[in-house]
């Protein structure tokens, strides 16, 4: 997997880094099929306040790109709001892979196979 994190406006520290891959390992741990991440830090320069740090994210897996972002007015809240949406989109996509009708789809076959010989 190869992992790039970006900062937009702020410098990515080692902590911040340490903290962004440690909560990605759930994405990994979830779905092992992860090709390429890219996250990017951006603090806005907004008058007010609220929302002000987002974190945005970019997954590449096999077949399908999932991009999710957050905002909030701290950082490390961002990345946890982020990682949460990121981890259900992967989620519903592993779970759009996978086979959950495996026995239904084997005995349709193989009635097809049956009323073909015979």
């Amino acid at each position: 997997m190869n992992l790039t994190i970006s900062g937009h406006h702020l410098e990515v520290t080692p902590a911040l880094r340490g903290y962004v891959t440690s909560k990605l390992e759930r994405i990994t741990r979830h779905f092992d099929q992860v090709v390429d991440v890219k996250v990017l830090l951006t603090v806005e320069n907004q008058k007010e306040k609220d929302k002000r740090q987002r974190a945005e994210c970019n997954v590449r897996v096999k077949g399908s790109d999932l991009f999710a972002e957050s905002a909030h007015f701290d950082l490390y809240a961002a990345v946890d709001e982020l990682i949460d949406k990121l981890d259900r989109k992967v989620m519903k996509y592993k779970q759009r892979l996978q086979d959950h009708q495996p026995a239904l789809r084997r005995a349709t076959a193989a009635s097809a196979v049956a009323a073909a010989a015979g």
